[in-house]
Order: structure tokens, then C-alpha cells, then sequence
């Protein structure tokens, strides 16, 4: 999807969305316009973002709707198939930052109990590479309230503030 872009910055998603396949690209729709937005406000505007971020997914394959609403969340069997497409891209770009977004992402590198324990945080992870940071963001979804209301406001605040300042952001928009 997209153009891949080596970068010092790996954002990793759930799964593309039912729009994104057409689109050609990650976080086309409404949740991608919610998270431009958070990334605007510390100096990278969409098309910069795009070309200066590698961006990623845990699932590469659109997982179908949640009868309740919504997508659905890939099963563990799916996620198992897509591993290695991240383990080889977390392999080959060694990032100085990964961002995941959302629980599904950060859970493929921290234990998610609250997103309130772990927005807002930065966390050193040793990979085979290496140690890489990671900068925990909450699911820019519509359907989710979390990023919009306290305590998530404010700790999507602390998370964007250790972004911006992180070497990894600071490389990418020459500070």
C-alpha cells in the first residue's frame, strides 16, 4: 500500500480499513483524518508524514465489519499469518521509534491492561536489531470517545509532546 519509505520511524496500525484497499494507502478515512491531525499539530503535516514515516499494520488484510459495528478485530490466527510481514519490516528498517497505534499494535510489543497505564509513556524495547523507544498512541477512531475525553486528552498530549521531542521526529522534521 503505498509508497514504502525507509525511515527512523515505524507507525504500525490494526489492519486496513474497508476504504484503504481502494485508497492505496494506510489510515485513508476518517481515523487517519484524526490522526493527521495529532501529527499537524507537532509539525508534520499528511503528504510529509506519508513520505517521511513508514507505516504499517499488524494485519494486511481488511478483516471484514463487526456485525455490532464498526471493523473487526483480526483473530489470533490472523494476526499469526501477517507476524512475520512485521517482524521482516521491524527487521529490515530498524526504527529508532515505533509508534504503535491502538491496543491490537501496542500489544504486539507491551502488556495492554488500561490504555490510561501506558499512553503517554515511552517505553526502550530490545529488539534483535537493537533497542528501539516506543511511543504508545490510542486508536484515532471515530467510534472511540477515549482520545477525546480525560484522562485520554491528556495523555495523547504527553505522547505527542515525547514524539516531537524524540531524536527519531526531530531527524525527520530537522527539528
Amino acid at each position: 500500500m503505498g509508497n514504502p519509505t525507509p525511515s527512523p520511524i515505524l507507525l504500525i496500525g490494526q489492519a486496513p480499513g474497508d476504504k484503504e484497499g481502494d485508497a492505496g494507502r494506510p489510515f485513508a478515512w476518517t481515523a487517519g483524518k484524526t490522526l493527521f491531525k495529532w501529527f499537524d499539530s507537532i509539525g508534520l503535516c499528511e503528504s510529509d508524514f506519508r513520505n517521511r514515516v513508514y507505516m504499517a499494520a499488524v494485519c494486511r488484510c481488511f478483516p471484514g465489519k463487526n456485525p455490532k459495528g464498526g471493523d473487526r478485530v483480526p483473530s489470533r490466527a490472523e494476526i499469526a499469518n501477517c507476524k512475520r510481514w512485521l517482524d521482516r519490516e521491524v527487521e529490515l528498517l530498524q526504527p529508532k521509534l515505533l509508534l504503535p497505534v491502538g491496543k491490537l499494535a501496542i500489544s504486539q510489543f507491551l502488556e495492554v491492561g488500561k490504555l490510561a497505564d501506558i499512553i503517554g509513556k515511552q517505553q526502550r524495547l530490545s529488539l534483535a536489531h537493537g533497542d528501539t523507544d516506543l511511543i504508545p498512541l490510542p486508536h484515532p477512531s471515530g467510534a472511540s470517545t477515549w482520545h477525546r475525553t480525560e484522562p485520554g486528552k491528556t495523555l495523547l498530549d504527553q505522547a505527542l509532546s515525547l514524539i516531537q521531542n524524540h531524536p527519531a521526529w526531530q531527524a525527520i522534521t530537522d527539528g
